[in-house]
């Protein structure tokens, strides 16, 4: 049965799962059209483009998420709230370790140099916006390159192993130990 959608944002969200799953090259037009009980004429209507389109515009509305959910809070705010947000932030989109990082996920495969610039950009600006957070509540600029690095690196370990392992509570440990290790560097008040 077809789904009805009207909105390109409705449409997004249904085929990033399906290229959440079976990556760039396995999500074929039959698979995606399978998977999200829409006509090939309509997704055609929404991405003219055809596949390499729809991962476009999916790693545009990544990007977008997480700027306004993550990056900006950690360019913007207290960074000791922004950093503590970041934390919850990338818990809920990822689903406590049950998605894998689309942005990630096309940084492993052959999809790599198709959308090398704005993977490159997600990745530089996270580190960025963590780098500078911390530096703002008092790290050292070097220790906080680091953390930030490390952070994000762990982060997308964490979701790597909790998938490979089918035990989504790696990545909840993984996260947990993170912040963990993160927070201990901060300045603790009154000092």
């Amino acid at each position: 049965m077809t789904r009805t959608v009207f909105e390109k944002a409705d449409v997004i969200p249904l085929v990033a799962e399906v290229f959440r799953e079976l990556g760039y090259e396995g999500a074929t037009m039959s698979k995606i059209t399978a998977r999200t009980g829409l006509s090939k004429g309509s997704l055609y209507h929404f991405f003219p483009g055809g596949k390499e389109e729809m991962a476009a515009e999916i790693v545009a509305d990544v990007e977008r998420w997480f700027a306004k959910r993550v990056f900006e809070p950690l360019e913007r705010d207290d960074p000791k709230e922004a950093i503590a947000v970041m934390w919850r932030e990338v818990d809920a989109y990822f689903r406590s370790g049950q998605r894998i990082c689309l942005i990630g996920a096309f940084a492993l495969d052959e999809t790599r140099d198709r959308f090398a610039a704005a993977i490159s950009r997600y990745f530089r600006r996270w580190v960025d916006a963590l780098q500078d957070a911390l530096v703002r509540a008092g790290v050292p600029r070097g220790t906080a390159a680091k953390l930030a690095e490390e952070s994000v690196a762990g982060i997308q370990g964490g979701l790597l192993l909790a998938r490979g392992l089918h035990d989504e509570s790696v990545f909840a440990r993984t996260l947990a130990g993170l912040e963990e290790r993160v927070s201990s560097y901060l300045p603790k008040p009154g000092r």
